[in-house]
């Protein structure tokens, strides 16, 4: 019989590149749910209460905030994502 482990991305995601390509692949999703939860995967990997205390957040509301069922503001998205290193750009579609 063959053991499985449950994939976890965040045991992969090793540094800033690694972060933004990661988050770069979820938006092209088009899906916010989808996009947030890469977020909190990220932010995992990063370790949770130092993204938590670098954002200004409890650990708590980050870890409900970026569920994929939570529905974060803006503004939160943007304190993550300032904490773990990446920033957003836009470019012409």
């Amino acid at each position: 019989m063959t053991k499985t482990s449950r994939f976890d991305a965040a045991e992969y995601l090793t540094s800033e590149a690694d972060y933004a390509a990661y988050l770069e692949a979820a938006l092209e999703e088009n899906d916010p749910e989808f996009f947030v939860k890469a977020l909190g995967t990220v932010a995992r990997a990063c370790g949770m209460t130092q993204i938590a205390r670098d954002a200004g957040l409890s650990r708590e509301s980050l870890y409900k905030a970026l569920s994929g069922t939570g529905n974060p503001q803006f503004v939160t998205i943007a304190k993550v994502m300032k904490a773990i290193g990446v920033k957003l750009s836009i470019q012409v579609a």
